[in-house]
């Protein structure tokens, strides 16, 4: 079955079955590696993107679900709030082994599209269900705030 949607501003059709996890399209038929697996059961964030704006874990979602909507990956991250996260991680040096961070960066910048000032408590709700087998997590918290501050 052909599903269409747009990835990451470009219009996509792709033959797969509707159950198909939308992270193995991305990275299986569309061939973009910045998404990661990580755990298959949403649990760790590894595989977040967003669709139509919203952070969701890729794992899990059914390519059906991004039938006829916007799927943004690490790749076509160019909003305002994901160059500020992104500026904030590369000047914060938060980034330790890197693999959880293209999810850490998409949930962060989904954060602050809803949430331009966001508290400690809104950080780490927001932040909460990705995992850095790193713990950089007080780096991850800085950079959220540092990028808010930039928007500003």
């Amino acid at each position: 079955m052909s599903i269409n949607f747009k990835l990451n501003g470009v219009d996509q059709s792709v033959d797969a079955t509707e159950d198909t996890p939308l992270l193995w399209v991305i990275r299986d038929h569309l061939k973009l590696t910045g998404t990661k697996f990580g755990c298959g059961m949403a649990l760790c964030g590894a595989c977040t993107v967003h669709l139509d704006g919203q952070a969701i874990r890729s794992c899990v979602t059914p390519v059906a679900a991004a039938k006829d909507k916007t799927v943004t990956t690490i790749e076509g991250l160019n909003s305002k709030q994901g160059q500020a996260v992104k500026q904030a991680w590369e000047d914060l040096a938060v980034v330790q082994c890197g693999y959880c961070q293209s999810g850490q960066i998409m949930s962060a910048a989904a954060l602050l599209s809803n949430n331009a000032s966001p508290s400690d408590d809104d950080i780490n709700t927001a932040m909460s269900g990705n995992i850095c087998r790193c713990s950089t997590y007080v780096r991850i918290r800085k950079a959220v705030k540092q990028a808010a501050e930039s928007l500003a």
